[in-house]
Parts: C-alpha cells; structure tokens; sequence
C-alpha cells in the first residue's frame, strides 16, 4: 500500500537508501547533495539500517571506499553532486571495469570556473563515457523510483554494472513534491537478497581486483565493459516490467507525449520535461501539432527507441542543459542525431543549450523553441543549427 507524503528530491532519495539498507555508504557531503547524506546519516544514528556509513575525507575517496566496499561483495551506495563528481572520475571507469553495481545519485549542479552551486548537467554528462548506465529523473516521484529500479538493474546477470541515478540540484532536490512512498517489505522484496558475482572475501574462489592489464588482454576486458552495457537495455526493460506489475508505474527509455500526430516536438530531460509539456497543451489548444519526448535513460543510449519515437516528424528540437564547448551541439545532440540518420526520409534536428548554472527555463523560452520549429516545418529551411537560448542579450 503506497504511502502520501510530501518531500523534496534529497529526501526522497535517502527514503529509498534506508528502505534498500545497502551494506556500506562513503560519501563526502556537497551541495547540492549534502542532504541525502545527512539525511541518511540520521537513519544510521538511529538504527533504522544495518549500513556501515564511511565518512571520508574526498570524493574521490567515498568512490574509492564503495569499490573497495563492493569488491568486498557488499551491496552499496553513495551520493554526489558536481565538483564531487569531478574529483572521482578516475574512479568511476575503475567501478565499472571490476563490474561492480555500486549506485549513485547524482544531484546535478554545474562545474567550476565560475564558481556555482545551482543545475546544469556538466557534470553527469562529462562522465558520460565512464561505462556507468545512466538514469534520468524528472521530479522527486522519479528519482525514489529510479533510485530502487536502479539496485536491480546493476546486479543483474549479464550486466553487473554501476549505476548514476541523476536529479536536478535545486529544481527538483530542495524542492517539496507530493508523492508514494511503497512499504519497506515491498521495496526489499523487489530488490531481493544481494548475491555479488565475485568477492574478495571468499576465500574458496579466490579472485585479484585491480591487476596489471597491458596489450595481451586490456582491450578484451573493455569490451567486456561494452557488451555489458549492452545487455543492460534488456535489464533495464525487465526491471522496468517487473516494476509496473508489482508498483503499477510502467518505464521506458524515452517518454512520449501527444507524439502520435504531432509535426514537431521538443526533446528533453529531468526537469524541464514537464514544462514542455504543458507549452505542448498550450499548443495543442491553438491547433498546432506539437508534441515532446523526455529522454529517461542517456547510457545506454535508446537508439531505437529515439528512432521510432521521432522518425515520422518534420522538425525536432534538442534542448539540454549542458555543452560541449567545441563540439557539434550539446552531449544530447549528435546521439539524437545519429539515431536519425539511416532514415531515407528524417526530420530536421536543432540544439538548443539553456539553463546552465540554474537559470529559468521559462514558457516563453520553450514556446519560442516551437515557432523556430514550425518555421523549419514550414520551410524544410535550418537558420541556426546550434544555438544558445535563456542568455541575457
């Protein structure tokens, strides 16, 4: 029986924590993620987990301590944000080369220079390559969500991958939401007992993490890494599946809305999907065929799915929160854009980067984005390929 309650994202994500009582917790607090540690740190206190919380001295320690942790064979967690994740990026390759299913959420605020503690998604998405899946969260609902389908996805066989489960820093991680909370028992039961592949404990099979690995077998063992994340798209839709029979909630990869008839439509992520689509419904009341696609999971990247959501409209937006100073459009980008290209007839897609360091991404912004659409429609005619919006003039 879902509970009602009203919490913001942090929150909702060190519910889930306790409810999933991994083994070992090492974090190090940032903003805007400090919260889900301390919160957590209290069920500790209290004696609501068994979970040996490890209180480090960086970030780059708190994911150095979970892989020794999970090699260890131990079920574990951990929480980050910005900066945070920065500093561990020599250790997040190392998760996922040792297949370790440690899970992490990343509350997303943007990078330094300057200095700023509010969203963007720099962050996650410059660890993008790191062989860690990659969940996306609209609202604080999603994340608790997210963050349980997350466990089962990572030690499922054939995957035994690390997963990030992403939220908005502040838009959505401070702000208060109604939402379910599912029973303790119900969430366990999902996420079962946690039996790890291999542990450095069990004396009976002996194994060796983190050897010497050069041209004889180096490149082998990536691939490894590769198909791995491969095999985790069919993990991810069982999990998804057995989600939706148990909690009524059904997943996917990418999030269709009014798409079936539409001519154009916006692509986006976390939090300001749900602004799109209500500029969508303002739309849709002026007869215009709009319609928009929330990308839920960016690693592995749903090709096909992008491909069928998207193929049959004339015009297609993607905006992101983030950039690649250099290259051909934001991270988001150039995937949408490959997923199109074997279609003999494909819509025009543009890029639009917006809200770096938190600023509002507003109604008049986004309806903006659609008449640059329906002009494009109209004429089959790209003014600007790439461009930055929600910039001061």
């Amino acid at each position: 029986m879902a509970k009602r309650v009203s919490m913001t994202g942090n929150e909702a994500v060190a519910e889930a924590m306790r409810q999933i009582n991994p083994d070992v917790v090492a974090a190090y607090p940032i903003t805007p993620s400090t919260e889900v540690m301390q919160i957590f740190s209290q069920f500790v206190a209290d004696g609501l987990v068994n979970t040996e919380l490890v209180t480090v001295e960086s970030e780059h320690s708190a994911m150095s301590a979970c892989i020794g942790a999970a090699s260890a064979g131990g079920r574990v967690m951990t929480a980050t944000s910005a900066c945070g994740l920065a500093l561990m990026w020599e250790m997040l390759p190392i998760a996922s080369g040792l297949r370790l299913p440690i899970v992490m959420t990343v509350v997303n605020r943007a990078l330094s220079a300057p200095i700023n503690i509010h969203c963007d998604h720099s962050d996650s998405m410059g660890c993008r390559d790191a062989g860690w899946i990659q969940l996306y969260s609209e609202n604080a609902q999603e994340v608790y969500h997210n963050v349980i389908q997350a466990v089962a996805i990572g030690q499922m066989e054939g995957v035994w991958l690390p997963v990030m489960v992403c939220v908005d820093g502040f838009i959505i991680s401070h702000s208060i939401e109604s939402m379910e909370l599912f029973e303790d028992k119900e969430v366990r039961e999902f996420i079962g007992e946690y039996k790890p592949r291999r542990s450095l404990l069990n004396t009976d099979n002996p194994v060796t993490f983190g050897p010497l690995d050069l041209q004889d077998y180096y490149i082998e063992h990536r691939r490894q890494t590769a198909e791995a994340i491969k095999n985790s798209k069919k993990a991810i839709n069982e999990v998804a599946e057995e989600f939706h029979k148990k909690f009524g909630k059904k997943y996917g990869f990418v999030e269709d809305y009014r798409l079936e008839d539409a001519e154009v439509a916006v692509l986006s992520l976390n939090s300001s999907a749900g602004t799109v689509r209500y500029v969508v419904d303002k739309l849709r009341e002026k007869g215009i065929k709009a319609g928009s696609l929330k990308l839920r999971v960016f690693r592995p990247f749903p090709t096909e799915e992008v491909r069928d959501a998207l193929k049959h409209l004339k015009a297609v937006a993607v905006i992101e929160r983030a950039d690649t100073y250099g290259g051909s459009g934001g991270p988001i980008f150039p995937e949408i854009r490959s997923s199109l290209y074997d279609l003999s007839k494909k819509p025009k897609v543009v890029n639009y980067v917006y809200g770096l360091g938190g600023r509002d991404l507003a109604v008049k912004d986004i309806t903006e984005v659609y008449n640059d659409l329906l002009g494009i429609a109209a004429t089959g005619e790209v003014k600007e390929l790439y461009q930055w919006i929600t910039v001061r003039e």
